[in-house]
């Protein structure tokens, strides 16, 4: 959204330099500019203001608080998100801040990045810089956007920054992450105590791909990796069961002493993020990961259904049922939708109107989907589409 990517003293991020290395982004994209946020947010507010939209939720980038991700602020980035949020707030919208939306200094990336138990204390500074600075203002925050997808598409399977195939060192970063969640909880709530905190969490209804015993434990054991595996840990002090070898985790995540305190963060809300669901199979080979032994699809269901352009399968109901079972594995904790929406090609007619029928039956139908889901009991208590612009969006 942002972009100004070496502007006003921001320093480089691992997707500045993944994006910069040929080969990495379809067409060689960026997000050099991308939206141009950081010069027309005045523009953005406009149009939530003619959509007559009541949050807003955006992301504040790392290097440009910190932009060797330790040390000093850099007083232009504060000074920049404290424009922003003024204006939001001016324009009757309330700020939804997310702290960590994927880019990680690339100074700390250099010194090993997310599996290195250290930058989770590093992160807990940057938050302590932006609560001391911003908590006057912003009421409400998301620490982390996706920790599943950042962490495994960018240490796992390295199609995201920063680009490295390595399991083990991808086990590590998730622990990392949840460590980094605990602790950046603990720092909002001590210098903003009456905030609301929260993560923002991709989730998937899961469907086995046989219905064999194997089939359904495959798509079990699936879901609590995919949908489980950092909301686990920060409300109840552990990994979901049947992920890893319970003997294997001081081994495989760096799991120490003590780490079941540090990862709690008694969250406000639960974030989550919906598009489309899952085919799983059981994989006795394994998939690089020791004991999950499980391999999964995204948005490519079986059988034929409706899709969006990319070729995501447009599933509401399962927009319902993972509401449902989330807000059970949750505690039954206020739900906000902080990400929902599809992808169409569709472009403007001669006399310059979009006729956006199909986004305009997405929406419809997961807004039902999500209705259902209020009247049967789920605490949700917000949406927010995704997005507000076309953007740079990732490889």
């Amino acid at each position: 959204m942002e972009g100004a990517w070496s502007e006003d003293g921001k320093g480089e991020s691992i997707w500045d330099r993944f994006s910069h290395t040929p080969g990495k982004v379809l067409n060689g994209d960026t997000g050099d500019v991308a939206c141009d946020s950081y010069h027309r947010y005045r523009e953005d507010i406009g149009l939530l203001r003619e959509l007559n939209l009541k949050s807003y939720r955006y992301s504040i980038s790392w290097p440009r608080i910190q932009p060797q991700g330790t040390g000093a602020p850099n007083p232009r980035g504060l000074d920049y998100y404290k424009r922003l949020t003024d204006a939001v707030l001016e324009a009757g919208i309330r700020p939804m801040v997310t702290l960590y939306h994927w880019d990680l200094p690339q100074a700390l990336e250099d010194q090993g990045g997310w599996p290195v138990r250290e930058t989770a204390y590093r992160f807990a500074d940057y938050v302590e810089i932006v609560v001391r600075e911003l908590g006057d203002r912003i009421k409400h925050w998301l620490i982390f956007n996706e920790p599943k997808t950042f962490t495994g598409c960018g240490y796992w399977e390295g199609r995201h920054a920063p680009g490295r195939m390595e399991p083990l060192a991808f086990l590590r970063a998730t622990h990392t992450v949840n460590l980094a969640q605990g602790l950046a909880f603990r720092v909002l709530k001590t210098h903003a105590p009456d905030a609301q905190v929260g993560s923002a969490f991709d989730v998937a209804p899961m469907f086995p791909a046989t219905h064999s015993y194997a089939g359904i434990a495959a798509a079990e054991r699936w879901h609590r990796f995919q949908n489980l595996y950092f909301s686990d840990p920060a409300l109840y002090g552990r990994y979901p069961e049947g992920v890893l070898p319970p003997l294997q985790q001081a081994e495989l995540l760096g799991f120490r002493e003590g780490d079941e305190t540090l990862v709690r963060a008694d969250l406000d809300f639960i974030g989550l993020n919906y598009y489309a669901p899952w085919v799983v199979r059981d994989e006795p080979k394994g998939n690089g990961v020791p004991g999950l032994n499980t391999l999964g699809e995204w948005a490519r269901m079986l059988g034929a259904h409706p899709k969006t352009d990319p070729g995501w399968d447009i599933y509401p109901q399962g927009f319902y049922d993972i509401l449902v079972r989330m807000a059970r594995e949750t505690g039954y904790r206020p739900i906000e939708i902080t990400e929902n929406g599809a992808s169409f090609n569709t472009m403007p007619d001669a006399d310059g109107r979009t006729r956006d029928t199909e986004r305009i039956d997405y929406l419809r139908s997961h807004l039902q989907a999500m209705a259902r889901a209020i009247h049967d009991g789920i605490p949700v208590r917000a949406f927010h589409y995704w997005s507000l612009l076309d953007n740079f969006e990732w490889a």
